[in-house]
C-alpha cells in the first residue's frame, strides 16, 4: 500500500532522511521506532505530501503521491496526533465529525453527529460524552476521542503518532488494544510512530527501526527480539551503552 524508495530530505545542513526504503503491505500494521530526531515524523509528513522529499519516490497504492489529487488523496487517510490535538472550542461530537462536515466528505449535520456517536461508542465512550468539551474529559478519554476522529471517515490508511504519550500504563494498554482491534476490523493499513515498546508489541505486524535517516532494520514483530542488530537490541532494551550515541 505504501512504498518509499531511496527517499532523501534535508533542512538546510540537517540531513533528516538519507535514503529511506520502506514497504508497508496493504492491511498490515507497521510500527516505526527510533530515537528522537531520527526523522520519524518527517517520514509520515512526506507520505502525506506535507513535506516534499528532495529525491526518491513515495507511492501509495502504486501511484506517486505527487501525482494524486490532493483532496481525494488525503481523504484516504486518518490520523491520531500526538497529544490528541482536539479543538478545545468544539464539543466532542464535532471534533469527531470534523472532516465529515467539510470538503469532499461533507455529510448533513444530523448524519455527521450520528456517525460521531457511533465512532465514540466504538472506542468505549457513551453518547453522553458527545456534547462535552474536550477540557471536561480525562486524558484517556481525550485520546479515545482522537481515535474516534481518526476512524470517523473509515480511512484506508491510518497514522498513529505516539498514541500512548502521557497515559498511565493501564490506559495505554486500553488504547493499544483499541488500535489493534480497529485496524484489524477495518482492514486498514497502519503506520505508528512510538517509543513505547509495549505499544510496539501490542499493535504491530511488522517493525522498522529508523536510525540516522535510514531504515536500520525491518521485519516481523516475531523477529524483533532476535534481530541480531546491535542498534535494535540497544533501543528495544533501553540500554545506555551501545552503538547508539547518547548525551551524557
Amino acid at each position: 500500500m505504501i512504498r518509499l524508495t531511496d527517499v532523501h530530505k534535508s533542512f538546510g545542513t540537517n540531513d533528516v532522511l538519507r535514503g529511506v526504503d520502506l514497504h508497508v503491505p496493504k492491511g498490515k500494521s507497521m510500527v516505526v521506532i527510533g530515537g528522537s530526531g531520527t526523522g520519524k515524523s518527517v517520514l509520515i509528513k512526506s507520505v502525506l505530501g506535507l513535506v516534499t522529499p528532495d529525491s526518491g519516490v513515495i507511492e501509495v497504492d502504486g501511484v506517486d503521491v505527487t501525482r494524486q489529487p490532493r483532496d481525494a488523496f488525503l481523504a484516504r487517510f486518518g490520523m491520531l496526533f500526538q497529544g490528541g490535538a482536539l479543538f478545545d472550542s468544539l464539543p466532542v461530537w464535532q471534533n469527531v465529525a470534523f472532516r465529515l462536515m467539510r470538503g469532499a466528505l461533507k455529510r448533513p449535520k444530523a448524519e455527521a453527529r450520528e456517525i460521531a456517536i457511533e465512532k465514540l461508542r466504538r472506542v468505549g465512550l457513551g453518547p453522553d460524552v458527545a456534547d462535552r468539551l474536550p477540557a471536561e474529559l480525562s486524558g484517556g478519554m481525550q485520546k479515545r476521542v482522537s481515535l474516534a476522529r481518526a476512524i470517523a471517515a473509515s480511512p484506508e490508511i491510518i497514522f498513529f503518532d505516539e498514541p500512548t504519550t502521557g497515559l498511565d500504563p493501564i490506559m495505554s494498554g486500553v488504547i493499544n488494544d483499541l488500535i489493534r482491534e480497529i485496524v484489524v476490523e477495518m482492514g486498514a493499513t497502519a503506520i505508528t510512530i512510538t517509543h513505547d515498546m509495549t505499544s510496539v508489541r501490542a499493535i504491530s505486524d511488522r517493525v522498522a527501526m529508523l536510525h540516522r535517516g535510514k531504515i536500520r532494520w525491518e521485519g516481523p514483530i516475531a523477529d524483533l527480539d532476535h534481530s541480531n542488530d546491535p542498534y535494535v537490541d540497544q533501543f528495544i532494551h533501553g540500554r545506555a551503552s551501545g552503538p547508539i550515541e547518547t548525551l551524557r
